[in-house]
């Protein structure tokens, strides 16, 4: 860095732009490297992927004490044989339907003739018959050319072809063995490298545990790396078993529907089906326009389009989610995007290819900390966690859509979870910001009603709560991070006391009151604890210390068994023993509860609670719910007030004077 203030402070200014460049240029080296050396990286990456798969197969082997290296030349000889055997049914397969597609031609051309008449005056639909046409034209013989003679002379048909130069012996060999080398030396890469990779396994990891970092923490790396690997592996398997069925079935359908080369159709559609989105369409193009070409009537199409609208859904909302889950740990943007970047990079194989790299990255970013930004572009997981999403809606002024999505939580979780781990969460970090000073007056003002907009209409929501499993609707992708990421409820969430379950102190209408502090957040959260403990069976009411202070007292002080003080902002101890004192003064017998939303070292609460002299001092509202149901279920202790107040709100100006 520059001695120099002012160059100092331009190239910090500037470092920004620099880091964006440099970001931009690196991934156009990375993207131009993948594509110049396409021809390597294609087979290496194909033989990664390949070892994904295999690995199972020959650690079974291995079990059974089978050599390693045999273990491997044995699944590589099986799978590879197999791809062979598969390679040539789709050549001997395509080369009957191509021998057999000139007799389907008249076929064709009667329902163009039939569809142009139907389509008449429509432009639409006539340029896609047209097109249509063209593409039958194309699978037509060459005309004859006919030469008429004089009359009454016999004529003859002449076909005329143009013969290219005889070309040469290098050319002829370009020509004819060029087509045929090149995939088989793709074919033997593949075979080398995924024998290697299978063989020298556990030395690649061990390379891969150093890259990442694993001298300063070699069981977390190893167990990272362990759980990609086995990740990948189940579900790469998973995939290829599900598409492998997929294929089997159309086959099978397609034959018993008598579609020509069922075989040939059957193997593509598992092939196409690794193609995110709109692999199972492609497959079903060839079949519908055969059976358009084959069937006079309508029949065999409508027949091929049901199998199809039928086996994709089952397969893909059914079966799918069973096997790996809802989705592939993808977002359907980043799947696009991926299918768009690898298509273009490496062809075709980087269509089918894309799913399968695009994981692979996404769980090198969960699981490699310098990779993390992947796992954020191109992950489904949501980027912030549930309290930052609460907090960001807020800021943004849509306290709607945080009640949706309260709402779909509350149908699995209970509102004190709810409200424990998000809504207060999200409260704490509007409080951070406040003590930053990054909020102004107004925007204190804005984001405190729409909170209190979220707590009003959540807690209306029904106490009887369905699980996702037996509903017809999934969570979306949020509401099942959050679900994830919290857990399950607390015990406490489950109890709610009916009226003969409390001590005969608790009885009353109103047995809580609950006091909010002067923050400008501390009033939703204090409405969240009255919601709560209502839940429970213990209504309550509550009061602000401003309205306190302006003289404002509770309904019927004396059958108060409770006080909540709830403090979201910073407060010194003695402030709240001060005002805990003036409580009790002004209520005799009463018990006092602190919630003190921060969080806190366990072993200091209840050094915290002797300090304010408070009968409880929680800092979450499931502690707070705990402590009040036991207390509410065990007979209150004898206090004797050495000066009671008849007014609380008395005691309470006391205090904030």
């Amino acid at each position: 860095m520059s001695e120099d203030p002012v160059t100092a402070q331009r190239l910090k200014q500037g470092l920004p732009v620099i880091v964006a460049l440099a970001s931009t240029l690196l991934v156009v080296s990375i993207m131009a490297a993948l594509y110049l050396g396409r021809e390597i990286l294609v087979p290496v990456t194909l033989a990664i992927l390949l070892s994904f798969v295999l690995v199972p197969a020959v650690r079974v082997l291995r079990r059974i004490r089978v050599p390693r290296a045999a273990a491997v030349l044995l699944v590589v000889v099986i799978v590879f044989g197999a791809l062979f055997g598969i390679g040539s049914l789709i050549a001997t397969e395509a080369s009957q339907l191509a021998s057999d597609l000139p007799r389907y031609t008249q076929v064709m051309r009667t329902k163009i003739k039939d569809l142009r008449g139907a389509t008449a005056g429509a432009g639409t639909l006539s340029r896609m018959v047209d097109m249509v046409q063209d593409l039958s034209a194309t699978l037509q013989p060459p005309p004859a050319i006919e030469v008429k003679g004089e009359p009454g002379t016999r004529t003859h048909p002449l076909t005329v072809e143009i013969s290219p130069a005889r070309a040469s012996v290098v050319e002829t060999f370009q020509t004819f063995a060029g087509p045929i080398l090149h995939p088989l030396a793709t074919t033997g890469l593949i075979l080398i490298f995924t024998i290697f990779i299978l063989l020298q396994r556990e030395d690649l990891r061990n390379r891969a545990i150093r890259l990442a970092g694993g001298s300063g923490d070699l069981r977390r790396v190893t167990a990272a790396i362990d759980d990609a690997t086995s990740r990948l592996s189940r579900f790469f398997l998973a995939q290829l078993a599900l598409n492998i069925a997929f294929g089997v079935v159309i086959g099978v359908g397609l034959w018993l529907i008598g579609v020509p080369s069922p075989t040939l159709f059957g193997v593509l559609a598992a092939i196409l089906r690794f193609v995110p989105y709109i692999g199972a369409a492609i497959s079903a193009l060839l079949p519908l326009i055969l059976a358009a070409a084959v069937d006079p009537g309508w029949t065999m199409v409508i027949a091929t389009a049901a199998l199809f609208l039928v086996v994709e859904p089952i397969a893909g909302h059914v079966i799918e989610p069973l096997l790996y889950g809802h989705s592939t740990g993808l977002s359907p943007i980043a799947v696009i995007l991926a299918a768009t970047i690898w298509t273009f990079l490496w062809g075709p194989i980087g269509l089918v290819l894309a799913t399968p790299l695009t994981v692979c990255l996404v769980v090198l970013g969960r699981h490699v900390e310098r990779l993390w930004y992947l796992d954020v572009l191109l992950g489904d997981r949501p980027a912030l966690a549930p309290p930052e999403i609460f907090y960001q809606r807020m800021l943004a002024g849509d306290p709607a859509e945080a009640i949706d999505q309260g709402w779909q939580f509350l149908k699995e979780r209970a509102l004190v979870t709810y409200y424990d781990e998000v809504a207060l969460a999200g409260l704490l970090l509007a409080q951070e910001d406040l003590s930053r000073g990054t909020l102004d007056r107004a925007r204190q003002d804005e984001v405190g009603a729409a909170i209190r907009t979220v707590v009003a209409r959540l807690g209306t929501a029904p106490v009887a709560r369905r699980t996702w499993r037996g509903s017809a609707r999934s969570p979306d992708t949020e509401t099942a991070a959050a679900l994830a990421a919290i857990g399950p409820d607390r015990q406490v969430a489950g109890i709610v006391l009916a009226r003969e379950d409390l001590a005969p102190a608790w009885r009353s209408e109103t047995p809580v009151l609950c006091v909010s502090s002067r923050g400008p957040f501390d009033e939703a959260a204090t409405l969240m604890l009255s919601q709560i403990l209502a839940r429970h069976g213990l209504a309550s009411q509550t009061l602000s210390m401003a309205a306190i202070r302006a003289g404002e007292r509770p309904e019927k002080p004396e059958g108060l068994a409770l006080i909540c003080f709830s403090y979201l902002e910073p407060v010194s101890l003695s402030q709240i023993r001060f005002t805990v004192r003036q409580a009790r003064a002004a209520v005799p017998g009463v018990r006092i509860l602190v919630g003190f939303w921060r969080e806190r070292d366990p072993a200091t609460l209840d050094r915290l609670r002797r300090a304010t002299s408070a009968d409880f001092l929680v800092t979450s509202l499931n502690e707070a719910l705990s402590a009040v149901l036991t207390a509410c279920r065990e007979p209150a202790p004898t206090r004797v007030a050495a000066a009671p107040v008849k007014a609380l709100p008395g005691a309470a100006r006391s205090a904030a004077a």
